[in-house]
């Protein structure tokens, strides 16, 4: 088996490398994202393996079909930048990876959170210019707060273990609550304008949809407490970043942690310090004191790279050998 690895990085070639080497497959690495630009390049190949930010539309995966590619093994849980529908239509398959370690996205959930709430980031600058004042750096305690999640999957559930951990209320919204589910998470289902209202802590695990687009918009904002956090390690897309902004200027939120963005393609995974940043909203969102951005790398620690590489060895391997697709995505998932 051939493999097109598209929108890859040196960190992550080392372990797809070892695990494409104990089931005897041979990958071809290219740094270009898959689009319609690139994909001549995936000729002579039996799969393409895509990152969150390549683009499968239904003219890409129509040239795939003429060159028989027919599998599409993601290296991400997200998998809104397919055409799920026009790949299924076209006899392709699709195959994500939906965990492959929940506990590192939820252990970057609460680096941004501790560092917005005591402030570490401002300190650092400070003591390396040699200020070791204390003032404008009172933060607060963590226990006690209530923690609100969106989405309680896997990576929603580790982060409710972890704030539990620090003794916080945990508040949960789903679209399948359930009380014995409560019980096991440790947690209370709520709606979600219970979950706005209430919580000092929002922190979102929901995928990219139709109906979860732009969740956190300005009504959304305006429901929330003054003085609240919000954390997004999830999809960029869930947060309308014009009235995050706006939300921002007025002083109502306490900090906001951002490992994902909802215009992030093109920007985030590329070092662009050598040149003036185009994106006037990301642009504004870098110069707020309470706001902390990372370059989706929730993801980025061993176990996880280990773990994705060998899901997606093991999805194609399934595929290949005509085993079922427990991580096949299907048109209306």
């Amino acid at each position: 088996m051939r493999i097109a690895v598209f929108d890859t990085k040196r960190y992550d070639r080392s372990g797809l490398e070892e695990a494409a080497g104990k089931f005897g497959y041979e990958l071809t690495f290219f740094e270009d994202r898959l689009n319609r630009n690139t994909v001549p390049l995936i000729a002579g190949h039996d799969v393409v393996c895509p990152f969150v930010n390549d683009r499968l539309d239904r003219e890409v995966l129509e040239q795939m079909a003429k060159l028989n590619v027919r599998h599409v093994a993601l290296r991400c849980a997200g998998f809104n930048g397919v055409d799920i529908v026009a790949a299924a239509e076209l006899g392709i398959t699709v195959t994500r990876v939906p965990a492959y370690s929940p506990e590192a996205v939820a252990e970057h959930v609460f680096a941004l959170l501790l560092t917005l709430v005591r402030k570490t980031h401002r300190a650092y600058q400070r003591v390396r210019e040699g200020n070791f004042s204390l003032d404008g750096l009172v933060g607060f305690n963590l226990q006690g707060r209530t923690f609100g999640v969106i989405g309680a999957g896997k990576i929603g559930v580790a982060a409710m273990n972890i704030a539990r951990g620090f003794g916080c209320r945990v508040l949960a919204y789903d679209r399948y609550p359930s009380a014995e589910r409560a019980a096991q998470i440790g947690c209370e289902f709520v709606d979600i304008d219970t979950l706005l209202a209430q919580a000092d802590i929002i922190s979102l695990h929901a995928p990219l949809t139709a109906e979860t687009h732009h969740l956190i918009d300005a009504t959304a904002l305006s429901k929330m407490k003054h003085g609240s956090v919000i954390i997004n390690t999830s999809r960029g897309g869930l947060i309308d970043t014009k009235a995050l902004i706006k939300s921002l200027k007025t002083g109502r939120l306490a900090g906001v942690g951002l490992d994902v963005y909802e215009y992030e393609e093109g920007v985030f995974f590329e070092d662009l310090s050598h040149q003036a940043l185009k994106d006037d909203m990301l642009a504004r969102l870098t110069t707020f004191p309470n706001v902390m951005i990372t370059s989706h790398q929730g993801f980025l620690t061993d176990e996880a790279l280990a773990a994705i590489a060998h899901t997606v060895m093991q999805n194609i391997a399934d595929y290949q050998n005509g085993q079922p697709l427990v991580n096949a995505v299907k048109p209306g998932a």
